[in-house]
């Protein structure tokens, strides 16, 4: 029996996963660190020992990261953990673990989780969108990831929310990421935080997303008001995807994503937005939750055996 080892570089936290050929859970661990890049190495290290001690063998290693090692000179670039960028993370893992390594961008790894054996399984195209703390996006064709030239194929949360209307360009939001800064991205319309602080900032209070959430949940008409708006911003960025690259199934993660009237709602306000005849894309929850990222991350050497 061969295993892998998946791992999960979160902003505050480094969880990895042991599974086996048949997609398996074996064992889990997840570890704090110290917000620097020596701290982060070493406890991947300590977590892959422990992996390879429980089977005495030496496993293959992927890991999903926010953001990318580029294919130019291997260096890291656009992480939200900012002290990963620039520095040769692949390099000096692999020479920390003495093996080669494989690294993908976290929302790469969600997508091809759910396309090997989770809710795209049955798919050959594979839209996987992450609605968390930020929002992104990656391409799965036939169990293998689409990169793009500069490795940011699908990563659509800072392009334009499409057809703005002037209560959207009245908010007057403006993307706070360094090589973003542009006004009516999407990521500020579509992320939890996002909208939540559109809420907030309308209604002047101070709720969660859960207690936003749960406002819907219990008749509150403003919840209701702005849950609308959210799904039809949504349709909107959907619809333009589908015009370019008219995926099979889109699969949705991250916490947004547990929001059950999202799948009953956004399917109907497609067609107004989609250029076609009928849409015939499904939208999907995801099966693997929050374990998706960390279970691609394993797969990322044996996806071409799919």
């Amino acid at each position: 029996m061969n295993y892998k080892i998946g791992i999960d570089y979160g902003g505050t936290k480094i969880e990895g996963i042991l599974i086996n050929d048949k997609g398996e859970e074996i064992l889990r661990k997840r570890s704090g660190y110290e917000k620097n890049y020596e701290s982060g190495v070493n406890t991947i290290k300590n977590l892959v020992e422990e992996f390879d001690k429980h089977t005495n063998s030496k496993n293959s290693v992927g890991i999903g990261i926010p953001g990318s090692s580029s294919k130019e000179n291997g260096l890291i670039k656009n992480a939200n953990s900012i002290w990963l960028n620039g520095k040769p993370f692949k390099k000096d893992l692999e020479m920390s673990l003495d093996r080669e390594i494989k690294i993908m961008n976290d929302a790469n790894c969600f997508a091809l989780s759910e396309a090997i054996d989770g809710s795209g399984a049955n798919y050959n195209t594979v839209w996987g969108v992450i609605i968390g703390s930020g929002f992104g996006g990656s391409f799965v064709h036939n169990k293998k990831v689409v990169e793009g030239v500069n490795q940011v194929a699908g990563d659509w949360g800072h392009q334009p929310l499409p057809y703005p209307r002037k209560e959207e360009w009245d908010l007057n939001l403006k993307c706070p990421v360094d090589n973003c800064g542009r006004p009516l991205c999407a990521e500020q319309f579509i992320s939890g935080i996002g909208f939540t602080n559109i809420f907030n900032r309308k209604y002047k209070t101070n709720f969660t997303t859960k207690e936003i959430v749960d406002l819907e949940l219990n008749g509150d008409e403003r919840a209701k008001k702005e849950f609308d708006l959210y799904e039809d911003r949504f349709a909107r960025l959907i619809a333009v995807m589908i015009g370019i690259v008219d995926p099979d199934v889109i699969i949705l993660g991250g916490g947004m994503s547990n929001i059950e009237r999202l799948y009953s709602n956004i399917p109907k306000l497609l067609p107004k937005y989609t250029f076609s005849d009928k849409v015939r894309n499904k939208i999907l929850q995801n099966t693997h939750g929050d374990s998706s990222g960390v279970r691609g991350a394993a797969w990322l050497w044996d996806s071409d055996k799919f």
